[in-house]
């Protein structure tokens, strides 16, 4: 089978190839860091790492960079508000967010660039441009020639002549045109600045990823991933640059996820998330309250090109959709090894295995991959109810631990090393209420169930005993 990549610059899905066999150079557009990250953020990261553990699961080497955009306007103008040294500020932000990454359980970037960290080859870039006549410095500012690229345009689908009708520039006039973009921007006072041909100053945002990319990963990538918010203008300043440095195609595949939107309690309606609204969740306050794989089974249930809608009351539905998932890892009831019921077992391990694989290669179908997980866990469930155990059993078990953990999930939340410590003592409980049950002391083994429900610990009475979930 092959995996297909919908490519938001063909605007079609197209099969995966890449410049190097079975390697896959990805780079993703990071976090501006100048304030704590929200979920919005988590997304993005975990977007992108579902499909960096798809590849690799299907056995891809994937060389992946994810940047940090450490010198910004807004870092700038955030460190004055609070009386911070901008870069402290900003590389403060980006260890708590990789800090973050971790407790989501997204893997480790092969390299977490920074903008402050490349400034000899974003200055080279810039130079190069000059040379080549795409670009022009004007008073210690350097800005690109958007008029010397015959193909600007060609990933937002807009040409030059309509962006600008139609978009808002900054009316500078040393720029050549409106639509000019700065790739180096001359020193201010109290800002951040760096020694160049064109005097001290800092880079334009587009250029940082550019240079940071062929860094670490050559003039040509597989793969450049960020949110659709960045189509225009990063990713197409981003190709205009780059392709005209080096006359080379600069990304294979352009793959961009949907944004983040909450449902306001309400009024029940869509909004955006952002300080001025007062609804900004951030990740420590989500992973306050919720396991990892919560937030990863709420990404998980949607498309990742589509709008990720969020509110409590999706959170707690995904918490039990863990409940659901951590319900088939528990132990069998029984020891049947043989029979219709291991067989029907077998036959469904291998089509929920066919359908996780098919949704995947289309273009990363999480929803369809986690339907396929979710039939697995009714078909242990079956099986266990039917007194299967023994090898099939643990073999459907450990297809699902498989399978979800190609996702990123842990089946492992705090929850559940909980649920560890008091089993014992449910267990005992639960052969004290299977004894009264048999003495015909009704009443007794009504209450120890009726408590047991008020501390939240289901039992469920089948044929072959009792199990209980929590």
């Amino acid at each position: 089978m092959t995996i297909h990549i919908y490519n938001s610059l063909t605007r079609k899905a197209e099969p995966l190839e890449t410049v190097e066999p079975n390697v896959v150079r990805m780079y993703v557009c990071g976090v501006t860091v100048y304030d704590d990250a929200h979920i919005g953020h988590a997304m993005s990261a975990v977007v992108f790492d579902i499909i960096r553990r798809y590849l690799e699961f299907r056995g891809y080497e994937v060389r992946h960079i994810v940047n940090f955009t450490d010198v910004d306007d807004k870092i700038i103008a955030r460190a004055a508000t609070l009386g911070r040294e901008p870069l402290d500020m900003a590389a403060q932000y980006a260890d708590e967010f990789l800090a973050q990454l971790e407790r989501l359980n997204v893997l480790p970037a092969t390299a977490y660039p920074r903008a402050t960290h490349t400034m000899a080859e974003i200055i080279a870039f810039t130079e190069q441009l000059i040379v080549a006549g795409h670009a022009y410095p004007a008073e210690g500012d350097v800005y690109f020639r958007v008029a010397s690229d015959p193909d600007y345009g060609k990933l937002s689908g807009r040409s030059l002549e309509e962006m600008l009708t139609g978009t808002r520039f900054e009316v500078d006039p040393r720029k050549e045109s409106p639509a000019d973009f700065a790739l180096w921007k001359g020193t201010k006072p109290g800002e951040p600045a760096w020694p160049s041909p064109w005097g001290f100053g800092r880079p334009g945002w587009h250029i940082e990823c550019s240079a940071m990319s062929m860094k670490h990963l050559g003039e040509q990538i597989d793969i450049h991933g960020g949110g659709n918010d960045l189509v225009f203008p990063h990713h197409e300043n981003e190709i205009a640059q780059s392709e005209c440095l080096t006359g080379k195609s600069f990304a294979r595949y352009w793959v961009h996820n949907g944004m983040l939107q909450l449902v306001n309690p309400e009024t029940r309606q869509v909004e955006k998330m952002s300080k001025s609204l007062g609804n900004v969740v951030t990740i420590d306050s989500f992973l306050s309250q919720y396991d990892a794989d919560v937030f990863r089974l709420i990404v998980l249930s949607s498309y990742y090109r589509s709008p990720l809608t969020y509110n409590a009351e999706i959170a707690a539905d995904n918490a039990r959709k863990l409940d659901r998932l951590l319900g088939a890892l528990l132990p069998a009831l029984g020891s049947n090894e043989s029979g219709p019921s291991v067989a029907a077992l077998s036959q469904s391990v291998e089509h929920a295995r066919s359908a996780f694989l098919s949704a995947m290669d289309s273009d990363f179908n999480t929803a369809g991959a986690l339907a396929a997980l979710f039939e697995l866990v009714r078909a242990i469930n079956v099986a266990r109810d039917a007194g299967v155990g023994g090898a099939a059993f643990s073999a459907a078990q450990n297809s699902l631990r498989e399978l979800a953990s190609v996702l990123g999930l842990r089946l492992s939340p705090q929850a559940s090393r909980n649920q560890q410590d008091v089993a014992p003592f449910i267990e005992l409980l639960i052969e004290l209420r299977t004894s009264l049950r048999k003495a015909k002391q009704f009443a007794l083994a009504d209450t120890i169930r009726t408590r047991l429900t008020d501390l939240g610990v289901t039992l469920e009475d089948g044929p072959q005993g009792t199990r209980y979930k929590v």
